[in-house]
């Protein structure tokens, strides 16, 4: 069992692998109009180049278990960070040479490594959850929102200075790759999953089994549902929030990319206070909650108004992602044996807004505006909401923890 003060090192080290995450997912998307106009391509290739993303990330769902078991938590992460850091170096590269092809395989090959370093760093989250016996994960989740809003305030700066995306994203990846070795230390060698009682680690074929069984669980795939939801929701404003508040309400790209920066903001706010909350209202009351809001706010941002009510939008868009992943991932890993199968599922099922997102967001556009084509994030949602009640946990995990090494813990 780890002292106090391991538990709040694996904490914290785990917190900043998920700040650097959410800077490599903010790296395209306040520079999407550059990308764009730069290699002259029409908005439903933007949505393929994201779906390649996509593509990539339930490649690195899919290669997680593996890595996991073969390298344990710490270097599993540690090779992650490296694999991103790199993928992103090369899409700068890919701008440089103006080669859409080799974009393209960027795309793919940067989420595979964000897939793999989603997966792992959940897993050591819900470890670091059970063992303090209190809800951490969406304050863990809160460090991706902001580094995402850091990183798309990176983003609009070098907009408004004019510094070309390629130069922004070569010199990211040198900050992901540094910044995650040193976050990897933190993090206990050997695999670290919470534990399922005291029965002996299973075989190959019984992993694959439980993976299998997962998707015949029609509690996992709910929470999939819930989690396809918001992660729809989310995947939507970073492809396509920029753009929409550009094209369709009249701002600049500095502006634009701004407002991604409020929305941001706005989702890592809700994280950074959801613990207590959760706690007090339970999971499926604070989801519902937050999707409630996020439908209000889905309503604002399309619906004609000022630029005030547009931003208010933007602010309850993000507060109505905020809890689908953290909460279902936390939920998915109570459910049965080996979470980071289980975890691997409902990830699966969400990674899959990503896929379907950008491109059917793009087609929409094509025929029906963007602004109109954003009613469907209303409408999963409302399908978050319903399906909230897959959240209920069977039973309060106990914590591993003495109480007084829990308070001292942080």
């Amino acid at each position: 069992m780890p002292s106090s003060s391991e538990l709040s090192r694996w904490r914290w080290s785990v917190t900043a692998a998920f700040g650097l995450g959410g800077i490599t997912i903010s790296a395209w998307g306040p520079r999407l109009p550059a990308i764009k106009a730069s290699l002259d391509i029409s908005t439903g290739t933007i949505g393929l180049l994201l779906a390649g993303v996509t593509v990539g990330g339930i490649l690195g769902l899919t290669a997680s278990t593996p890595v996991r078991r073969r390298l344990g938590g710490r270097a599993a992460v540690a090779a992650a960070v490296t694999a991103v850091g790199a993928a992103v170096a090369l899409m700068g590269i890919a701008l440089l040479a103006r080669s859409l092809a080799l974009l393209a395989v960027t795309f793919i090959v940067t989420g595979a490594g964000i897939g793999l370093l989603d997966v792992l760093i959940n897993v050591e989250g819900a470890a670091v959850e059970q063992d303090a016996g209190r809800t951490l994960m969406p304050g863990m989740h809160a460090a991706w929102s902001i580094g995402a809003a850091a990183g798309s305030g990176v983003g609009a700066a070098c907009a408004a200075l004019g510094i070309g995306p390629a130069a922004q994203m070569i010199g990211e990846a040198v900050v992901i790759v540094a910044a995650g070795l040193a976050a990897a230390a933190g993090i206990p060698a050997g695999e670290h999953a919470p534990p399922a009682g005291d029965a002996p680690r299973p075989d190959r074929a019984t992993r694959l089994r439980h993976w299998l069984r997962g998707w015949l669980d029609w509690r996992l795939l709910l929470i999939g549902v819930v989690m396809f939801g918001c992660e729809f929701g989310e995947t939507g404003a970073n492809s396509w929030l920029t753009l929409a508040v550009k094209n369709d309400h009249g701002q600049s790209a500095a502006v634009a990319a701004l407002y991604f920066t409020v929305f941001a903001v706005s989702e890592g706010g809700a994280r950074i206070f959801a613990g207590p909350v959760v706690d007090r209202l339970g999971r499926v009351r604070a989801l519902q909650l937050t999707t409630a809001l996020g439908v209000a706010g889905i309503v604002l941002f399309i619906v004609p108004g000022n630029r005030w009510a547009v931003l208010g939008g933007v602010v309850l868009w993000g507060v109505g992602v905020s809890l689908g992943f953290p909460l279902g991932t936390s939920s998915a890993a109570q459910t049965g044996p080996d979470p980071t199968a289980r975890i691997s599922v409902v990830s699966s099922v969400g990674y899959f807004a990503g896929l379907a997102g950008p491109p059917a967001v793009g087609l929409l556009a094509e025929s029906a505006g963007l602004l109109s084509s954003l009613w469907v994030i209303a409408v999963l949602f409302l399908a978050a909401f319903a399906a909230a009640g897959s959240l209920r946990p069977a039973q309060a995990p106990a914590p591993r923890l003495a109480p007084e090494s829990e308070s001292r813990a942080g």
